[in-house]
């Protein structure tokens, strides 16, 4: 297993969390969406598939760029996925 993070890429506000600690999840899946300051919704996504470690956040908390969403364990197999 490899350990990693899942970060902010924007300021905002955790509309909704996707994943619950240790669930896993897999990749293109949406984790995380933050609203904006300009009102539009991101999706958090990762490339990879993996276990959900650790939550940092909850719905309704303030995140910065580079904020750390969530700690994860990802697969080290490749899906075959492009």
């Amino acid at each position: 297993m490899y350990f990693g993070v899942v970060l902010s890429p924007c300021y905002g506000q955790v509309e909704r969390i996707s994943v619950k600690s240790e669930s896993r999840f897999y990749e293109w899946e949406s984790l995380f969406a933050i609203k904006t300051l300009d009102g539009k919704l991101e999706q958090i996504q990762t490339n990879v598939s993996g276990e959900v470690e650790s939550l940092e956040v909850q719905e309704g908390d303030d995140v910065i760029p580079g904020m750390v969403l969530a700690y994860i364990k990802e697969d080290l197999f490749v899906t075959g996925s492009d």
